[in-house]
């Protein structure tokens, strides 16, 4: 059918709130009167925009925000829309100019385009991902050409023909997954494997191709997925690459060609059956994947592949806790019933089947659930029943995608706003849409489980695992192999060891005969990390350290999702993998159900501090509780960064409210025994400053406390009434004393903090307590500027509530002091020379210390603060992001600029924050290559090189910045 896409609407959502949305369309149209005409008094397309306005503020975005595209793909038969932006994408990185924005505005115009077809019932499901997987082919194809030139300008790279530098390149770029398949989601990353051919490339003599192509890589990734004012393109994801967490960006043909005929597994066997060249030389990577056809395909039919692809489903059920169907908080892609197993019902037959059945190669979930109806191995009734399900959880999941340009799955767990999301979708209500989805839900479920009805025992899914006697098994070492250890004899002789009884934490009978019921799920859930023969050294020095196991195996033995936590932490985050090994029941928070509801407010997490501590014995009790109450809480904390849970942020305001909450209970025990024995002062005042990261809601999983403490008195009555009573400064110097006693002293249940009182006015040497009234005095008249610059982050956290609130008070005053910015920017940078010659830093990754790193924005939103604080008094109690923020706002730094400066300073703590969860010490140094990878990939990254690269991007930036502002 062709026409305009006006005239071929048919389907329009159901509003929520109508009113809002007429509101919001009538101040479009009040805009843009040109779009009356077009939309008329009613219709489809006035009901589809009203579904936008009320649905999707992602959509009503891009149509508010240019109503002349609007009115252009409105008028236009959409495959004519679709065609010239596919060619204007596809050129534009040779077309020169801002080739970032061209793609981007693209992008959003496309994004529009198929939202408006898919939604309007224009175009069939098959329509809708065939048009964004083409986009998304334009897209990588143009970031490739963008980045050959530019390597073409340095004279790096010679192509054949300048105007065609793909062709002859020797560069291979693979489109993976739903890009390969054409089958691409609403707001899908691209996974993509980077190949190239190291005799063809045409590279000046002396440049390594290894190198080069990485970098090509890491620009198409960076190109693409960067987000500017104009938006993004596509997420990159490179991890289906062999190997991903020890290979380069991109691989030369050789190593790839021997790493799967060696080590090639059935989950990479099923993701090629998708592969298809996206980019690059596409005679050489036709010719690689006709090479791959025997490891995708085998010779004989392969009922093996069965077990590892059901391994798999299950790993996934076990890590996303899908129990059961549901319709609140359903992950329709991964849940039961859901995109997934339909995927893996199909991919399966064709693992089995697809050797000896060339018909069952393609690459299309409903092509191939035809070709399998067709070829006798699944019923009429299962093709029409998954087909169906297919395209309805296909379109659920575009409209959760559609909602906010967001890659989820999952819908909405609480009932108003699945309620709304029903409507989005054109039902009434969430209880229609709930039994919809619960019907294709179930239909699907059915057939996969017919399909994998003779479930395997754990033993059996992971293969042979014989670890007795003195000598290998070879059966063993292969399956070892193929879970992905590099090194399986190795790994056997250490899984011996156990058995032998080589370390003290597994000698014990009941220890032996739970390691020997659990061995094969550990193994498989340590196969499933980036580094298993890491994972699994990690794991046996814990068992080197720890006096006993019994508890960590059972506890692991009876919770699968525990297992694979575990090992993730392993390989990842040796810090966290520690604590459990000291203290296996921290592992209990992460199956209840409130670990996925994140608390960072103060007053909850001292609620769950206290809840953790009970009721103490005695003082010693008390710190033997509060440490398993701390270590419970930022374990906890730790664990949900880990999953995404959290942001780093939000981590850094749960791990000082939990310090906080320490300090505060620390204070009320120390204060009440040290009360029975010297009475208290009359009238005396006590209250603990927080300085520092935790002064500024931005604790680290390993900050010291940066802490100061006050006290105040009568003087006429200085003598505490207790039966030994004490002169009041010896008092609170003692009682301070007590308190960094009882967050510093190790027990048997380990360390709580360290404690930093070097911010006080005689830093090092004197009295650790300080008398309010002379230290305000200090504070006003007699600080440094360095002491005014640690005093912005200075915030009561503990003690006497009067004393809490004078000392706030008289922080912000002396803040808010009229400063003269020269004199402020000459002691700031006199500073920052002076710690970068004491203290210098840790390399590229000490994101604190280097040049351009936090400690420059921290000074510099300092530096603002103590500059114009007195006529800007909202500078005073931020943190630097929201300092600088505000500096923006008022013309103090150049807009554009602070917000550059807000996202590095964000950026930087962000990595800042997971290297502190990850290792202890510096991370540059004491990482492993598995925690490095992990990095990487959650700052979005496709590898360390390329986190790397952004950060000394960002910090030469801030470096500039530094030196401009406080010029």
């Amino acid at each position: 059918m062709s026409g305009p896409l006006l005239a071929r609407l048919t389907r329009a959502p159901r509003l929520a709130e109508p009113e809002r949305a007429r509101a919001r369309l009538d101040d479009l149209l009040a805009e843009a009167p040109d779009l009356t005409p077009l939309l008329g008094v009613e219709g489809p397309a006035r009901d589809l925009l009203l579904g936008l306005a009320d649905h999707s503020p992602f959509l009503w975005g891009l149509a508010a925000r240019d109503p002349a595209r609007l009115a252009g793909l409105l008028e236009r038969p959409p495959e004519d829309a679709n065609a010239a932006i596919l060619a204007d994408q596809r050129g534009a990185g040779l077309a020169g100019g801002d080739v970032a924005r061209t793609l981007r505005r693209n992008r959003a115009a496309h994004a529009l385009l198929v939202a408006l077809t898919d939604i309007g019932g224009v175009w069939s499901l098959e329509q809708v991902t065939a048009a964004l997987s083409d986009f998304a082919d334009a897209s990588v194809s143009a970031a490739v050409d963008a980045a050959l030139v530019q390597a073409a300008g340095t004279g790096r790279f010679r192509p054949p023909d300048p105007a065609r530098p793909q062709e002859g390149s020797g560069l291979i770029v693979l489109g993976m997954g739903k890009l390969g398949a054409g089958e691409l989601n609403y707001s899908s990353d691209v996974d993509l494997i980077v190949l190239f051919d190291p005799e063809a490339a045409p590279l000046r003599e002396g440049v390594e191709a290894t190198p080069f192509f990485s970098r090509i890589a890491q620009a198409v990734a960076k190109l693409l997925q960067e987000r500017t004012a104009d938006g993004y393109v596509h997420r990159v994801d490179y991890r289906l690459r062999p190997d991903p967490g020890s290979t380069p960006t991109a691989l030369s043909l050789p190593s790839a060609y021997t790493y799967y005929e060696t080590v090639g597994q059935n989950w990479e066997r099923a993701a090629f059956i998708k592969a298809r060249p996206v980019a690059g030389d596409r005679e050489r990577a036709d010719g690689f994947l006709a090479e791959l056809r025997p490891f995708i395909w085998r010779k004989y039919f392969d009922f093996a592949s069965i077990a590892d692809v059901h391994a798999m489903k299950r790993q996934i059920h076990a890590v996303r806790g899908h129990g059961a169907i549901a319709v609140a908080g359903h992950d329709i892609k991964l849940g039961r019933g859901g995109i997934r197993e339909v995927e893996f019902f199909v991919q399966t037959q064709q693992l089995v089947f697809g050797g000896r059945r060339p018909s069952l190669r393609g690459r299309r979930t409903l092509e191939m659930l035809a070709a399998l109806h067709d070829e006798g191995w699944i019923t009429a009734e299962a093709r029409d029943e998954l087909s169906d399900a297919y395209r309805f959880l296909r379109t659920v999941e575009h409209r959760l995608q559609m909602v906010a340009d967001e890659q989820t799955q999952r819908l909405p767990d609480e009932t108003p706003k699945l309620a709304r999301f029903a409507r989005f979708l054109g039902y009434s209500d969430e209880a229609a849409f709930g039994q919809a989805l619960t019907a294709e839900a179930r239909r699907v479920q059915g057939h996969y489980a017919l399909l994998f009805e003779a479930e395997p025992d754990l033993a059996a899914e992971v293969g042979d695992l014989v670890f007795t006697g003195v000598e290998d098994d070879p059966e063993t070492l292969a399956t070892l192999r193929r879970l992905g250890f590099r090194n399986p004899e190795r790994a056997t002789e250490t899984v011996r060891g156990w058995h032998f009884g080589r370390r003290p934490a597994v000698t014990s009978p009941r220890a032996r005969e739970v390691l020997t019921e659990l061995v094969p799920a550990l193994i498989q859930a340590l196969s499933g990390t980036a580094d298993p023969d890491g994972a699994l050294a990690a794991l046996d020095r814990a068992f080197g350290r720890m006096p006993a196991a019994v508890e960590l195996l059972t506890i692991l033995r009876s919770h699968e999702r525990l297992r694979l936590l575990f090992a993730d932490l392993l390989g990842t985050v040796p810090r966290l993998a520690d604590t459990v090994a000291f203290s296996p029941h921290v592992l209990d928070a992460v199956i209840d159900p409130a670990f996925v509801a994140p608390v960072t407010e103060a007053d909850a997490l001292a609620e769950q501090f206290r809840t953790g501590l009970g009721r103490p014995r005695d003082l010693e009790d008390f710190l033997d509780r509060s440490r398993d109450a701390a270590r419970q809480l930022r374990f906890v904390t730790g664990a949900r960064l880990l999953s995404g849970i959290l942001p780093p942020s939000g981590a850094g305001r749960a791990y000082a409210g939990i310090a906080e909450a320490a300090v505060a209970m620390a204070l009320q025990a120390v204060d009440a025994a040290f009360a029975e024995e010297h009475g208290r002062v009359p009238g005396g005042r006590f209250a603990v400053l927080g300085l520092g990261r935790l002064g500024s809601r931005q604790l680290t999983a390993d900050s010291d406390l940066d802490l100061v403490v006050l006290y105040d008195f009568d003087q006429a009555r200085r003598e505490s009434d207790g039966k030994r009573s004490l002169d009041a400064a010896v008092y609170y110097n003692r009682l301070t004393q007590r308190l960094v006693a009882a967050l510093t002293v190790p027990t048997r249940r380990g360390r709580l903090y360290e404690v930093d009182l070097r911010l006080r006015p005689s830093g090092g040497q004197g009295p650790i307590a300080n008398q309010w009234q002379r230290f305000a005095a200090y504070w006003r008249e007699e600080a440094a500027l360095w002491e005014h610059m640690a005093l912005t982050r200075a915030r009561a956290i503990a003690g006497d509530a009067s004393l809490i609130r004078e000392a706030d008070e008289a922080a912000a005053t002396v803040l808010r002091q009229p400063r003269d910015a020269g004199f402020v920017a000459g002691e700031v940078r006199a500073m920052r020379a002076l710690v970068a010659r004491e203290k210098g830093d840790h390399g590229p990754l000490d994101l604190k210390l280097a040049p351009g790193g936090l400690l420059d924005l921290d000074f510099l939103s300092q530096a603002l603060v103590l500059s114009h604080a007195s006529a800007h008094p909202d500078l005073v109690g931020l943190d630097a992001p929201g300092v600088l923020e505000r500096a923006g706002a008022h013309g103090l730094v150049e807009p554009g600029l602070a917000g550059r400066l807000v996202t590095a300073y964000r950026l930087l703590d962000d990595v800042h924050h997971w290297q502190r969860l990850m290792v202890e010490g510096d991370f540059g140094r004491t990482a492993p290559p598995a925690a490095r990878a992990r990095l990487a990939t959650a700052l979005g990254q496709p590898d360390e090189a390329a986190l790397t690269a952004q950060l000394a991007e960002t910090r030469a930036g801030v470096r500039e910045a530094f030196g401009t502002i406080l010029a």
